[in-house]
């Protein structure tokens, strides 16, 4: 009589369940590891004194993957020409302001030991091109929702919760002269 092997199916299925287990624990870790966005609602940058007295402008902006994993560039106006998007860290590390591209804003800098924060950002409310409309207020919103900025050497890159990448490049600090 042919021994019966019932065993098999219940070991194979075990396996595969085993494995698909573990290859999605690998793949969350690998993520989780790869991720610079920090957990819940903290937000993480240098301390401000690396930034006191630098200006930035706008010069990439990736916005999130898409459903195929691409990542796309927004079109963002570049040079003085264009009015680029810029924000400056004053020289006493309470203060940022800028440009939006269309208008000017500032907020104030709160520091804690995971670095900084952006408060009570305000703008001017002059009317521009429904384009530079939208681009502002969107740059307005990754100003109040970021989670992480991160800066190497010349370039600041600012992390959106919506993971949204904006890539700033330092450029040459205009200060007021005392006469």
């Amino acid at each position: 009589m042919p021994h019966k092997m019932p065993h098999l199916r219940p070991t194979k299925q075990i396996s595969k369940r085993s494995f698909l287990t573990l290859l999605l624990l690998s793949l969350g870790f690998i993520g989780g590891c790869a991720n610079i966005i920090p957990p819940c609602g903290a937000k993480i940058s240098p301390p401000s004194s690396e930034l006191r007295n630098t200006r930035w402008e706008l010069t990439r902006w990736n916005l999130t993957p898409n459903s195929k994993g691409e990542v796309r560039a927004r079109q963002i106006p570049q040079g003085e020409a264009s009015n680029p998007i810029q924000i400056a860290f004053d020289a006493n590390g309470q203060r940022v302001s800028g440009s939006t591209g269309c208008n000017r804003f500032t907020a104030e800098l709160d520091e804690d030991s995971r670095g900084f924060s952006l408060s009570k950002i305000s703008s001017t409310k002059m009317a521009c091109t429904p384009q530079r409309m939208e681009l502002e207020n969107d740059f307005l919103y990754q100003l109040n929702d970021y989670r992480s900025i991160i800066r190497n050497g010349d370039q600041l890159l600012m992390v959106g919760n919506d993971r949204e990448v904006l890539s700033f490049t330092q450029r040459q600090s205009t200060q007021p002269t005392n006469k």
